[in-house]
């Protein structure tokens, strides 16, 4: 009996062990099999481009028709229109490169800073000023914050103070429209250029531009937009200026002044007790 339990006991090893080494055989083949495909098909790959370009084709059209529909919402198709935002690689070279540095200094996207470059040096060319000079008032002005105000009412890119200059709004739809980054640099570089001729210069401009013309001091607003555009030039000479942000010193504003009513002597003299964004561009518009 115990020599027939042994029999059997050595006959199951010896088909165990069969069944092993034939699975172990057919799996080493197969894997040497699977190996050998992949070769050939990277090598038929290589040779062929063509066949290349159709398997990416309709493994990408396979992927797209397993792709969930996306879901329902109620965003309109047409927002593009009212974007106001480019590509900076559509630019000319010179003003994708100052679009790029103001972009990287005053931490706002690119996009939008490309439309307002654009638009900058196409009302430079129409009004004879530098568009460097246009970009350097919005960066002091509102550091490209197109729904910036002040505490007395100058709104945004370029401050203008819309309350006295909202006739400049009229044909655009009206003073909502100072809020729209295109319509306020409009109107913003046509009061810049009544500011300048009625001052003669240019630094005499941006007296009248942040109303300081009847004071003694304009608090450096004049010197930090020369500032900005002498280094908004280098940048678009080619050079690359530091980026690094000044906290800005504080401006000295004068009180808004009636254009029927002009101060007494005795009170220009004596300073403003609170220092605002000035009206006195009333008397330009």
């Amino acid at each position: 009996m115990n020599k027939a339990f042994d029999a059997t006991a050595r006959g199951l090893r010896t088909f165990v062990s069969d069944v092993a080494d034939g699975f172990f055989e057919i799996t080493h083949n197969g894997f040497a099999l699977v190996g050998l495909a992949i070769v050939f098909a990277a090598l038929a790959l290589v040779a062929r481009p063509d066949l290349r370009k159709t398997g990416e084709e309709q493994l990408m059209g396979w992927l797209q028709s397993r792709k969930p529909a996306p879901e329902a919402t109620d965003l309109e198709p047409t927002a593009i229109v009212r974007t106001t935002a480019a590509s900076p690689g559509d630019l000319p070279k010179q003003q994708a490169a100052v679009a790029y540095w103001l972009s990287k200094k005053y931490r706002v996207a690119a996009e939008p800073l490309s439309v307002l470059v654009a638009e900058a040096y196409h009302l430079g060319k129409r009004t004879k000023l530098d568009p460097t000079l246009i970009l350097a008032i919005m960066a002091v002005e509102s550091s490209f914050n197109p729904f910036a105000q002040s505490h007395v009412g100058a709104q945004g890119l370029m401050q203008v103070m819309t309350r006295v200059h909202g006739d400049k709004y009229e044909s655009a739809g009206g003073t909502l429209t100072a809020f729209d980054p295109v319509t306020n640099m409009r109107v913003g570089v046509k009061v810049l250029q009544e500011c300048i001729a009625r001052a003669g210069s240019l630094e005499g401009g941006l007296r009248y531009y942040v109303g300081a013309a009847n004071l003694d001091d304009d608090g450096g607003y004049a010197g930090k937009v020369l500032a900005e555009h002498e280094r908004l030039v280098q940048v678009a000479n080619g050079r690359n200026p530091p980026t690094m942000m000044v906290p800005p010193a504080p401006v000295v504003r004068a009180q808004p002044i009636p254009v029927a009513t002009p101060p007494k002597p005795q009170q220009a003299a004596e300073p403003a007790a609170d220092p605002q964004k000035v009206a006195l561009l009333s008397e330009v518009s």
